[in-house]
């Protein structure tokens, strides 16, 4: 069967946290972006309603509208954060990126469990993503590829028609533009793409439209 990805749009960002899980129940919860009592509680609900088991906690990147919710759920399912080892320096900043933003981070993100290679294969359940090495928004962006289900889930990096802003630290709009069309564009115009904010789309639509590509 093919895996399932529920997606909740989170915090004054309006962030895509996902949840992807298959038969088995083991699932991974990508870029949690939880930051209110009840958003944190809207996801634990969830999990807990559909008898899950959350396995791996992944970060795409990690600006701090992707990772409010990192430490809430590593201290609720014992999950050690999994990162790029080139995003450490933007976790790092975070308590820097919040006073800028005005935003308490609140718990602020623990430090990475372990670090995750471009091309590694992460597998929960019988579910498999290809961690794709996608910097150009953020330093180390990752994408995440189910390439058995045609499914990925794309951070910051791609969006309907738009592309991820580049003007951030870390951020350079020719390596963004080379990171999809060398890791993403390949993968097929069926694959869906689920980006880290607005509605998702497949690599298709954004070929023949995203005016940036």
């Amino acid at each position: 069967m093919p895996a399932t990805i529920v997606i909740f749009t989170f915090n004054p960002f309006q962030e895509n946290t996902y949840v992807v899980f298959d038969e088995t129940n083991e699932c991974a919860i990508i870029d949690p972006g939880c930051y209110e009592a009840h958003e944190r509680i809207e996801l634990e609900n969830f999990i807990i309603e559909n008898k899950l088991k959350p396995v791996r906690l992944l970060n795409t990147h990690c600006h701090i509208d992707h990772v409010f919710g990192n430490s809430f759920v590593s201290r609720t399912w014992g999950l050690g954060l999994e990162i790029h080892r080139g995003e450490l320096p933007v976790l790092e900043a975070l308590p820097q990126v919040s006073k800028f933003y005005g935003i308490p981070m609140g718990e602020p993100s623990p430090m990475p469990g372990r670090f995750i290679e471009a091309g590694e294969v992460i597998a929960f359940g019988n579910t498999k993503l290809e961690a794709l090495f996608t910097p150009g928004h953020s330093p180390a962006s990752l994408s995440f590829f189910d390439r058995a289900d045609g499914l990925l889930i794309a951070g910051d990096v791609l969006f309907k028609e738009s592309i991820g802003r580049t003007d951030l630290p870390g951020g350079d709009f020719d390596t963004l533009i080379a990171s999809i069309k060398t890791q993403l564009l390949p993968l097929g115009d069926e694959v869906k793409v689920f980006p880290g904010h607005g509605p998702s789309t497949t690599i298709g639509f954004e070929r023949e439209h995203n005016p940036f590509l």
